[in-house]
């Protein structure tokens, strides 16, 4: 016993505790990337999916708009079947690139969601569960509000049956996406780029409000158990 707590066991368990900060600094950036890759990687796999998804959903309903063409899918292996037959492969990527983009929302969301809590401890010791439950209904519904033109134009690249131009060339493209955006603002306004805004904010911000919620709960309950202090909610 006396061996293990000797003058020299604290040596080396000093000397490793500093090399293991010293790496986790260096590579810290390279972890910051793999995750990021991860989220591209899971982009690229489920956008096809998405895009079936997408034309399921909406096969049948009536458009008011004569610009898109509608779809008779048996399937999703029939759905996938047409899309490559009638418009190549690369249509079951549509949408890829605002899904990527869309990879940073959760970085908005923990962004806005610490710096609200940031600020709020700044005035009181503790947080309650209200508090964490309204920062984090606030911070997403910033992130879904900001990313949202993005949401609209990957729709409407995943669904695909859309003319591009008077020419009656069906959209497959991303390099449209300013494109999308200026008819859309051009036909409905700047509001244009928010239409279904309301159902989407109620879909996201209770759910992330109350991941926040268990999120600390779960925090603070291994903190205590650990036997550490973190005094953030209540």
């Amino acid at each position: 016993m006396a061996s293990v707590l000797s003058y020299e066991s604290l040596v080396h368990a000093v000397a490793g505790a500093v090399g293991s900060v010293t790496a986790m600094t260096v590579f810290f950036p390279l972890d910051t990337a793999r995750l990021r890759l991860q989220g591209v990687v899971n982009v690229l796999l489920t956008t096809p999916l998405w895009v079936v998804n997408t034309r399921l959903k909406l096969q049948g309903a009536k458009f008011r708009n004569e610009d898109i063409v509608p779809t008779n899918y048996k399937g999703i292996i029939d759905a996938f079947h047409q899309i490559i037959r009638d418009e190549g492969i690369s249509a079951l990527w549509n949408g890829t690139f605002p899904s990527l983009l869309l990879v940073f929302n959760p970085a908005i969301q923990f962004m806005f969601y610490e710096g609200l809590k940031r600020q709020l401890l700044k005035k009181r010791m503790k947080l309650s569960s209200l508090d964490v439950f309204i920062i984090g209904a606030v911070a997403k519904a910033i992130a879904t509000t900001l990313t949202y033109p993005m949401q609209t134009v990957q729709s409407i690249l995943r669904f695909g049956r859309h003319r591009l131009n008077p020419e009656n060339r069906t959209l497959g493209s991303l390099r449209n996406i300013l494109y999308l955006l200026h008819q859309r603002v051009r036909r409905f306004g700047i509001l244009g780029l928010y239409k279904g805004l309301e159902a989407k904010l109620l879909q996201t911000v209770l759910t992330a409000a109350l991941m926040f919620l268990v999120y600390e709960k779960l925090t603070a309950a291994t903190f205590t158990v650990m036997g550490l202090k973190r005094a953030h909610t209540r």
